[in-house]
């Protein structure tokens, strides 16, 4: 396999995502911008067909987020149409509708607003978190997004924190106990650390950045679990236990980004693992059991692009995890070759053939911050 000149990095993922952001920037983000957002209302469509959006879909508080995350980062990746006032649309929308009385947000609601379902749920605030973050990159270190995103941390203090670590999963259902929601939380945190803003934010992330390390990974096995009792202690298989190998990856490359010793030892053995068990046919497969059996032995898109960003941080440090980079990249363009341009395929099965269903707006996140990552690895490795 042909080397890039001055790195480790093979010349072929150079060009695989040079390939990405073209399809990224003509393709995908012209059709999300359009068809994608909702003009009457001011807010994004859930699913998008070859026909257009998918009539009379509830919008998602987390998609609505997601999708405010991906055009605050499209420009950096070379997309020149007007980011910033979809931005600013999506979030005015969002803060005016799904903001509850007691400062958090409810998870869904209608086109036009009207509130569907009132329940408060930790993983839609940690999105609104990043959402609030990453849209400085576009507008600005406009004056509310800092105040907005500490108002809801207080809130979320006041209301879903726990007596010991970590927070509860939501109102009314506050257990059990959910890593992902505390992984996205980490994620929101680091954008803010990363944004220059209040040192609280370091706080959170070194507590939630613990919580991992003592709590969720598996001390035996060293995979992370995903649901938990009051105590932190692991659920069993019967109460949906399981270990997902796209969160091992995605977990590694937020402990990659925290740094120091400890954490950058549990983000390798994260990658080792998801690897070893969770990867068949050069795709990530969903979900394996505790002991690291197969469990369901399909493939979504998502997990794809967690491979990559783990794998790409990696390589940087250990040229040996790119051609894992490469793997998972060419696997993300299989799903990305979609029933028209702009789409995507979000689930393969296990007999390998693309379920043919609408393409969810919700993986649009994954997609550019993997290519965001991938291009940032690359270019620290030519460098």
């Amino acid at each position: 396999m042909s080397r890039a000149a001055g790195g480790g990095a093979p010349a072929r993922a150079h060009e695989v995502h040079r390939e990405l952001v073209h399809w990224l920037n003509a393709q995908a983000l012209p059709v999300w911008a359009s068809q994608g957002f909702d003009e009457r209302h001011g807010c994004f469509q859930e699913r998008l067909t070859p026909a257009g959006p998918v009539p009379g879909d509830a919008r998602r508080a987390r998609v609505q987020v997601r999708q405010v995350y991906v055009f605050a980062n499209a420009p950096a990746l070379g997309w020149p149409g007007p980011a910033a006032a979809l931005v600013a649309a999506g979030l005015r929308h969002f803060l005016r509708h799904y903001r509850r009385g007691d400062g958090l947000f409810r998870t869904l609601c209608a086109a036009d607003g009207m509130a569907l379902d009132e329940r408060a749920f930790l993983y839609d605030q940690a999105f609104v978190l990043l959402a609030l973050a990453e849209s400085r990159k576009v507008l600005g270190a406009r004056a509310d997004l800092a105040p907005q995103a500490l108002g809801l941390l207080d809130a979320l203090r006041r209301l879903l924190r726990r007596t010991g670590p970590g927070f509860e999963s939501g109102l009314p259902e506050r257990t059990p106990l959910l890593a992902n929601p505390h992984m996205h939380l980490l994620e929101a945190a680091l954008a803010w650390c990363e944004a220059g803003q209040d040192p609280g934010w370091r706080a959170l992330v070194e507590e939630i950045t613990a919580l991992a390390l003592t709590r969720l990974i598996d001390p035996a096995s060293g995979a992370l679990l995903e649901r938990f009792g009051e105590d932190w202690r692991p659920l069993p298989v019967a109460q949906g236990q399981v270990v997902e190998p796209g969160h091992l990856f995605e977990w590694s490359w937020l402990l990659q980004r925290v740094g120091g010793a400890a954490a950058l030892a549990a983000a390798r053995r994260l990658v080792e693992l998801g690897e070893r068990h969770g990867v068949r046919g050069g795709v990530v497969l969903n979900e394996l059991n505790p002991d690291l059996t197969l469990h369901d032995p399909g493939a979504r898109l998502w997990p794809q692009t967690e491979r990559l960003k783990a794998n790409a941080r990696l390589a940087v440090r250990a040229p040996e995890h790119w051609p894992a980079a490469l793997e998972a990249a060419q696997a993300l363009q299989r799903y990305l070759a979609g029933p028209a341009p702009g789409l995507w395929h979000d689930r393969l099965s296990p007999a390998g053939q693309f379920l043919e269903e609408p393409a969810p707006a919700s993986s649009l996140y994954h997609i550019v911050c993997a290519i965001a990552e991938f291009g940032a690895a690359l270019a620290v490795d030519a460098g």
